[in-house]
């Protein structure tokens, strides 16, 4: 009879069973310490709520048979690359879980998409290893969430992989970036490249209320050190311990770097993409029609002009000086000598050219006939070239936007959106603080949040929080400095609170000579000293302080390297200002931001900052990237600089003050490269120059010569893709560091502080450039000037003031 009604129970569906009571009895005694019993009985396990796993017959899959298909998953819909070690590992995986029917139920294409997934989720970068423990962990993990050869959970999974890299400390699985503890990801390929920036929807965004909360000052000691491999055509992250004293090998990769940087970015140049139905062989000359768009050029590496006698070629390769005195150029493959005697610069008067920078030449290679062709010597990397030469055209790279380079989408001429083939370098964490592509985007819109539309929308006037003051040449050893700054910051301190400039950008020299060297007057104690006074001019306007944060960038006369050069040339990067100097100016943000809390109960974050020189700023993550640098490069180029010989008649030649060349008049349709003409929108430059229209052309037309020398200087700059395209006997670099001074991708803007150069708001390339001058304005008695830089608009106006 009990056996009946327990078989009718078994019967009854589980949703309707009663609960289970425990057994009136137990034949086990009870606490016995003999048997190390339980005082009441153990509830039994129930193995009928597990689902019974299904069957799955393994197989043995070859990895050229899964090739086909991880294809289409990885590189087609994800762009990642599978190495041949981690398709073994994938085909083993799948052909032991998934079984025979990896192919007819679609199981192997759903493993290869999570295994996609999870791989960017941890920022593993594009490469596909097998050999690393990343893979198999995200096997482990997989394979926890798989019944039948079928995965189950895999939004589960999703999330376990997101939040991998939190639990190990964010940075396990970091190769281009760090991921972020908390952030909510859009899609699949949103967390590649993240960084510490906690973007964790709308909560987060309504509490920073304040855009200085997204300021990050990012020292050139502390920037990631990126290498282009040319190999993955990628960029790795540098992960040996820099030295200020590194072994000689490492001054030859600053150059292969830089040389690598171009070529591929040159590459790209639809000039240099030559179509397989065009035979035709171009050249850098100029025509009337000017440069059609089917018309490509050809780069020649060195080493093949062998055997190649009164042959036309292109050169790319790096401008030195041989042992001999003459000019040479040397590639990756060798060296040859060059003669730029009948050579044209293009455009003309339009660059400077200096040993140092990497350039474009355009010429004929002849043989020596005292002396038979080949390799030999030690002149360039795979030695000297017999013979010579002869250039008929020199131009500089052209330059890349930043849109193309981090493959986003831009708006072409009728304004629409366009998808650019660029370097696919969107997924790249540059400055440690995320990738445009993980980031870019929900940046973008907390930026309009807080900062509103750029000017000039919706009746909306420029000025309040979305601005930045940049002063250059604070010399504080001359009085009518100090009495300038007082005008200067008494203007923003009138204005309301809310409305004040998020950031104050101040830029050495602070001492007109290298003091700590005994030049001029005085010693460290009259340089601290300088600092203490800037220090109480400072305490008289202490909304400034508690609402802006000061950036203070040195020059090669402040401390403490100008102890050691006297004030010439320091090797970049420099470190910043000591400390023991700036303690009292510390000490005044502090006090401010007391006094604030005191009398108001609110507290506040003004703070100064000493970096180093160059530095970046980043504002919203990569949304918005500024340079800082402080050198008097316009002298240092005139210096070094290659004179060319005038295309016109010595009665049509004026007295030049650089080179011996023609002023410059405005571009005309005979430009022999519209890729390397300077891209300036005529609104642009009239209005964030605070030239008028009058002021910069004159009578006849032509652009003033300080328009012209601002437009010469950018496009050297920008083109070269580097900051200090010289020789490292004219401006030392520290080797190991070099990767700081790359300007690649294109920031959105840059501060060039010189005071050789006149002061100046462009735009080339999408790239606004500004050089403040000096705060006390050369020639003009009481006149103090500054540039005003908005933000939301990404232009700069330059501002002046009576004091």
């Amino acid at each position: 009879m009990n056996k009946s009604i327990r078989s009718e129970k078994s019967r009854a569906i589980p949703f309707f069973k009663p609960p289970a009571t425990p057994a009136p009895s137990n034949p086990i005694p009870s606490s016995s310490p003999g048997f190390a019993t339980p005082a009441h009985p153990v509830r039994p396990f129930n193995p009928a709520g597990i689902p019974a796993k299904a069957t799955i017959l393994p197989v043995l899959l070859p990895p050229a048979t899964l090739r086909p298909l991880a294809f289409r998953a990885f590189t087609k819909k994800h762009s990642l690359t599978l190495t041949s070690s981690a398709l073994q590992v994938l085909a083993t995986f799948i052909g032991r879980h998934c079984g025979t029917e990896w192919r007819e139920e679609g199981l192997a294409e759903r493993v290869c998409e999570e295994v996609a997934k999870s791989w960017k989720n941890r920022s593993g970068g594009v490469i596909v290893e097998g050999e690393g423990a990343m893979l198999k962990d995200i096997l482990k993990n997989l394979e926890g969430s798989m019944i039948g050869g079928r995965i189950v959970s895999s939004r589960d999974l999703s999330r376990q992989n997101s939040l991998a890299g939190a639990e190990n400390g964010g940075m396990t699985h970091s190769k281009l970036g760090l991921r972020p503890g908390l952030l909510e990801r859009e899609d699949s390929q949103s967390s590649l490249g993240m960084s510490t920036l906690e973007v964790d929807g709308e909560e987060d965004e309504e509490d920073l209320g304040d855009p200085r909360k997204w300021l990050k000052v990012i020292d050139a000691f502390e920037q990631p050190r990126l290498m282009y491999n040319v190999g993955k055509k990628h960029f790795d992250r540098d992960t040996s311990k820099p030295s200020l004293l590194p072994q000689p090998s490492h001054k030859t990769q600053v150059f292969r770097n830089r040389y690598n940087l171009i070529h591929q970015r040159l590459l790209r140049n639809e000039s240099f993409q030559q179509p397989t139905f065009d035979n035709s062989k171009p050249s850098l000359k100029r025509s009337n029609s000017g440069l059609s768009t089917q018309q490509h050029y050809k780069l020649t590496p060195i080493a093949n002009l062998l055997g190649r006698n009164r042959s036309n070629h292109m050169l790319l390769g790096l401008l030195t000086i041989s042992p001999t005195g003459t000019l040479a150029i040397n590639d990756l493959t060798g060296s040859i000598a060059l003669d730029l005697t009948h050579a044209k610069p293009i455009p003309e008067d339009g660059a400077w050219f200096a040993p140092g920078m990497i350039v474009l030449v355009d010429g004929t290679y002849e043989e020596d006939d005292n002396h038979a062709a080949g390799l030999g010597g030690s002149g360039g990397i795979g030695g000297t070239i017999g013979g010579k030469f002869i250039g008929f055209f020199i131009g500089g790279p052209p330059c890349e936007r930043r849109s193309v380079t981090l493959s986003l989408s831009s708006k072409n001429d009728s304004g629409e959106n366009t998808m650019s083939a660029g370097g696919g370098f969107g997924w790249v964490d540059f400055l440690g603080v995320g990738s445009e592509r993980a980031v870019g985007s929900k940046m973008r819109r907390l930026e309009q949040k807080l900062l509103g539309k750029p000017p000039g929308l919706d009746g909306e006037t420029g000025g309040g929080r979305g601005r930045m003051v940049i002063i250059g040449e604070v010399n504080l050893d001359q009085p009518y400095t100090l009495q300038a700054l007082k005008k200067l910051f008494g203007l923003y301190a009138l204005e309301p609170e809310e409305q004040t400039p998020m950031t104050f950008i101040l830029m050495g020299n602070f001492t007109q000579h290298a003091i700590m060297a005994r030049g001029g007057s005085g010693g460290s104690i009259e340089y601290k000293e300088y600092f203490d006074s800037l220090a109480s001019t400072l305490s008289e306007y202490p909304t400034l302080l508690q609402s802006s944060t000061f950036i203070f960038v040195p020059g090669d006369n402040d401390g403490w390297a100008s102890s050691f050069s006297a004030g010439a040339t320091t090797a970049l990067p420099r470190n910043g200002i000591p400390e023991m100097f700036t303690s009292r100016i510390k000490r005044a943000f502090v006090t401010a931001n007391a006094e604030l809390e005191k009398e108001k109960g609110t507290r506040t974050d003004g703070e100064a900052i000493w970096t180093s020189n160059p530095a970046r700023l980043s504002l919203f993550g990569p949304t918005h990237e500024i340079v800082l640098f402080r050198d008097n490069m316009t002298a240092r180029l005139r210096r070094t600089a290659i004179k060319f010989a005038s295309s016109k008649p010595a009665a049509e030649e004026g007295d030049v003050e650089m080179i011996n060349t023609p002023p410059a008049t405005e571009t005309n349709s005979e430009s022999p490269q519209t890729e390397m003409h300077l891209d300036i929108d005529a609104d642009v430059q009239e209005g964030s120059s605070n030239i008028s229209n009058q002021a910069s052309k004159t009578d006849d037309g032509t652009v003033t010569s300080d328009l012209h020398a601002a437009r010469k200087l950018v496009k050297t700059v920008l083109d070269q893709g580097y900051l200090s395209p010289f020789n490292m006997t004219i401006r030392p670099v520290l080797w190991d560091y070099s990767s700081t001074l790359q300007v690649y991708p294109l920031p959105t803007t840059m501060v060039l502080a010189d005071t050789e150069a006149p002061a100046f708001c462009v735009t080339y390339e999408g790239c606004h450039v500004m050089n403040p001058g000096s705060v006390v304005a050369p020639g003009r008695r009481g006149v103090a000037k500054w540039v005003e830089y908005d933000v939301r608009g990404k232009v700069g106006k330059i501002r002046e003031v009576l004091f």
